[in-house]
């Protein structure tokens, strides 16, 4: 199991906490002066803190292969900002096709955005442990859901006529649930996918990968569904609460156990590795 060269084991801690601090004072700072000047570094910084820490947090722990930090910001930056144009392009072509967008399109298209810059790396097949496909998935996944967090951020600021607490807002909850969306899904995808071309040996659509999608789609959707539900009472409001906690944490119930199952096939990999090295070895 090697680790990373040059990386800290406990960076993501520092910048976890060195983001908490600098986003205070900016805050502090912006309703002091009142200059906007501050406000696009405060949405940059509360969308993107959270997805970077939790994709540092994967990195940082040893991996069973050297992959370099810029693969890593590739699938970031590129998977996430690709996945968001792709997506609400095709999101809004059907949206003027059909005159209504059914939720259930909305996941199909979503969770196969995320999939084309982690797919590329799939296809070259240089990093081939599943915990490289898991981690390639939660970094497109949490670059999408940093830069769409990014836009509900700024709409919210832009709807709300310039309140700043109430996008301060939205990028709390939305950062604090990212891990248990697009991270969770499009990861559970790649994951699987990893798994079973190590496995069989070959690319192929197999029924596990097919699964693991329309489970990332099934879930997209749910949650998406109990979000825009008409809340007309507090008993309304409770129950589709409810039922959206109950869908994050079903998805992080599932990533966790990916990541374990992922980290265990690793351990196992390396074992094997060392001892067949220390058999070939004269004595």
């Amino acid at each position: 199991m090697r680790r990373p060269s040059g990386v800290a084991g406990r960076s993501w801690f520092q910048i976890l906490i060195g983001g908490i601090v600098l986003f205070y004072v900016l805050n502090r700072v912006l309703q002091t002066t009142q200059n906007p000047n501050f406000i696009p570094a405060l949405l940059v910084l509360g969308a993107f803190l959270v997805p970077v820490v939790l994709v540092l947090w994967v990195y940082e722990h040893p991996l069973p292969e050297t992959i370099p930090p810029s693969v890593v910001v590739w699938n970031f930056l590129w998977g996430g900002a690709l996945g968001v144009i792709v997506a609400g392009t095709l999101e809004y072509d059907t949206y003027r096709a059909l005159g209504f967008l059914p939720l259930l399109a909305v996941g199909v298209i979503e969770e196969s955005a995320k999939l084309l810059v982690p797919l590329l790396f799939f296809l070259r097949w240089r990093y081939r442990s599943e915990i490289a496909g898991l981690l390639f998935g939660l970094a497109s996944g949490m670059g999408f859901a940093a830069l769409e967090t990014l836009g509900y951020g700024f709409t919210a600021l832009i709807a709300s006529r310039g309140n700043v607490g109430f996008a301060e807002f939205v990028l709390l909850v939305r950062g604090f649930l990212s891990p248990a969306g697009h991270a969770a899904w499009t990861a559970l995808v790649t994951a699987t996918l990893w798994r079973e071309r190590a496995r069989r040996g070959h690319v192929g659509l197999t029924r596990a990968a097919l699964s693991a999608f329309l489970l990332a789609v099934a879930l997209h959707t749910l949650w998406d569904t109990f979000q825009i539900m008409s809340k007309v009472t507090f008993i309304d409001w409770l129950g589709l609460e409810l039922l959206s906690a109950s869908i994050a944490l079903l998805s992080v119930a599932l990533l966790v156990q990916r990541y374990r199952e992922a980290r265990r096939q690793a351990v196992a990999a390396a074992s094997a590795a060392n001892g067949s090295q220390r058999n070939g070895s004269p004595s």
